[in-house]
């Protein structure tokens, strides 16, 4: 049986789930990983969380088929709740967490000619989907950032995300084609609170698969809506904009998610060579 003193997570999950994690997929996505762990410690007959189950959880979860990614993603969870539980005098010690390392997976962004390709086919099923994914592209936001505009956070040029992944709001400049979607979308509101606001994200979703469907992406899995976050960060390194700005206009909580696109800006590096061809003169 499961520890009485430690509780079992289910439990854990019902204490501390609301304080820890706002309402959403990402808390979706976590209850599913707690839930696949505690089924495995009932099945295993695990009672402590120690080192010893984060080394059985490591091999179930690589017989699975687990990446690394996917396996820290899920003890990420698993230790968010037992950091609480332990502050809350429920765990007299936590188990040393160690970050697997992940490869460096090539980053998917779209073409100007794959953008084209896909955007004129969501606009043959829906313009406000086609409208969605001009901002996002133009804007680097996640969905659900777009999706809870309110007008007010929109201000001449700039536009603030209030609700953001990191929980830190930012304000950021408007391409012309993103004031372009926001001018029109005031223009056909009405009552809505929002430029996007009475859009669902599943009919959103399903309306890109139909449109994904007749292109050559068709069977590529990594051109999903956030692939757009991607494109935008993709072509501003490429542009050559330095990546500390670049973290500043998508919101990454640190920098070491912005360098993943760093390869894509080479010439912030020729200050380098630069350098070392002084040395010769």
């Amino acid at each position: 049986m499961l520890s009485e003193r430690n509780n079992n997570l289910l439990e854990l999950w019902s204490n501390y789930s609301d304080l820890l994690w706002e309402d959403g997929k990402h808390k979706e996505a976590c209850r599913s990983y707690i839930d696949e762990i505690y089924r495995f410690m009932l099945i295993s007959g695990r009672a402590e969380y120690d080192n010893n189950l984060l080394d059985d959880l490591t091999i179930y979860f690589r017989q699975k088929g687990n990446r690394n990614s996917t396996i820290n993603r899920k003890f990420a969870s698993l230790s968010k709740l037992l950091r609480k539980h332990h502050r809350n005098g429920g765990l007299t010690k936590l188990p040393e967490f160690r970050k697997l390392p992940e490869r460096n997976a090539r980053i998917r962004f779209l073409t100007k000619e794959e953008e084209a390709d896909l955007f004129g086919r969501i606009e043959n099923i829906d313009h406000a989907y086609a409208q969605i994914s001009r901002f996002l592209v133009e804007t680097g936001a996640r969905v659900g950032e777009a999706l809870k505009l309110n007008w007010g956070d929109i201000e001449g040029d700039y536009i603030t995300f209030w609700e953001t992944k990191s929980y830190r709001p930012r304000t950021i400049p408007m391409t012309h084609r993103a004031k372009k979607v926001v001018e029109e979308q005031r223009g056909m509101s009405g009552r809505k609170a929002g430029p996007f606001h009475g859009v669902a994200y599943a009919k959103y979703r399903n309306a890109w698969n139909d449109a994904k469907d007749k292109t050559h992406m068709r069977s590529d899995r990594q051109v999903v809506p956030h692939v757009l976050r991607h494109t935008c960060a993709s072509r501003l390194a490429q542009s050559g904009v330095d990546i500390k700005r670049i973290q500043e206009f998508l919101g990454h909580r640190t920098l070491s998610m912005t360098l993943r696109y760093a390869h894509l800006s080479p010439k912030h590096l020729d200050v380098c060579a630069e350098a070392l061809n002084k040395l010769h003169h």
